[in-house]
């Protein structure tokens, strides 16, 4: 078993494991107070793992009650949050009990935000079911939801008791939805990892990366918790991500929308001259091997005002991050009405593309 210890201000384990998932209460027994759990999922998951997660608490001896709600970044707002806790409160949870997230990215924002407001904040605890959420969502402790102006504008950070990583979990997924997690790698890569770069090009497999990308962000996160600096740098491809999921009417996944805003960033470092040449083709290879779109039809006009509400805005000047040079990738802080200009140079090479 893979352990990778969270050293943040309240620090946690992050398990690397097959089979995990069928040992779950056991391991959180070890991790948290209570002795009674509620187990969110949206609907695909429950059908899938929330039969096994609950005979696992049970014997473990948890008392299990679940949240289930619809699938989809649909789901991410306060008014399903509201419905969670009402049903924590409805089971009569109290402060030495857990929340236990089983499911993606939306999953796991979703129930970290709801355990931060219950009781004003109880114990709760990652089981990720993706691979997006396994190598990023999960660690770190950000929570959210979307407001309809944008995403992730109404959360907190609040750190999980432990994470558990069940690579085996990954057999069901669907090949969108696993490629989407491979942007999330991929980034990591290009952010401050030359060898995992090198480790992806010669055909890693997914589960044997997991690992690796929980360590990088692990020690960002460390460095940085509540974002203020070096943490930034996980953004990568993430102002215009959100803003290509927001124009899409979120008919994209997350992944997607990143794998493009990691080439747009990429493209117009290069056209900038902030970034060696060739980046932007091997991550353009990279992505584009695994699955993962390369272009958007969206115009960089249209992206830049997207990105407007982006939560990294801080009056009148935002922070992009861009490629530097190989596996390695740095903080750029330009005016809001810079950042139409800085990557209107994409337009007819990764945006404003005909479909």
């Amino acid at each position: 078993m893979e352990s990778i210890n969270v050293r943040t201000g309240i620090p946690y384990e992050a398990l690397v494991e097959r089979g995990l998932l069928d040992r779950a209460g056991e391991l959180a027994r070890r991790a948290v107070k209570g002795r009674r759990v509620m187990i969110a999922a949206d609907e695909t998951v429950a059908g899938l793992y929330l039969g096994r997660a609950e005979k696992s608490f049970a014997r473990a001896g948890f008392g299990a009650a679940s949240f289930v709600f619809p699938p989809g970044e649909g789901s991410k707002r306060l008014a399903v949050v509201e419905k969670m806790l009402m049903e924590a409160d409805r089971r009569g949870l109290t402060r030495t009990d857990c929340f236990v997230s089983l499911g993606g990215g939306v999953t796991g924002d979703m129930t970290g935000l709801a355990a931060a407001l219950y009781l004003r904040g109880v114990d709760f605890i990652q089981i990720p079911t993706t691979l997006l959420a396994m190598v990023d969502a999960s660690v770190g402790g950000k929570t959210a939801v979307n407001l309809p102006s944008g995403k992730n504008l109404c959360g907190t950070f609040y750190q999980p008791r432990m994470v558990l990583c069940d690579p085996a979990l990954l057999n069901t997924l669907p090949s969108p939805i696993l490629a989407e997690g491979m942007a999330e790698v991929i980034k990591h890569g290009a952010i401050c990892s030359p060898a995992l770069l090198d480790r992806i090009q010669s055909g890693a497999a997914a589960g044997e990366l997991i690992a690796d990308n929980i360590r990088i962000k692990s020690g960002i996160v460390e460095r940085d918790e509540r974002e203020s600096g070096e943490r930034k740098l996980l953004n990568l491809g993430h102002t215009f991500g959100h803003a290509l999921e927001k124009l899409s009417g979120y008919s994209i996944y997350h992944g997607e929308g990143v794998a493009v805003g990691i080439l747009i960033a990429a493209y117009a470092a290069e056209r900038s001259g902030r970034c060696e040449r060739g980046v932007f083709d091997e991550l353009k290879r990279l992505l584009q091997a695994r699955g993962l779109p390369v272009g958007t039809p969206f115009t960089a006009a249209e992206i830049a005002s997207g990105a407007m509400n982006d939560k990294k805005r801080a009056g009148d000047q935002l922070t992009v991050v861009l490629p530097e040079r190989r596996g390695r990738s740095a903080l750029c802080r330009i005016r809001a009405e810079e950042l139409e200009p800085l990557i209107a140079c994409c337009d007819g090479e990764v945006t404003g593309l005909c479909a």
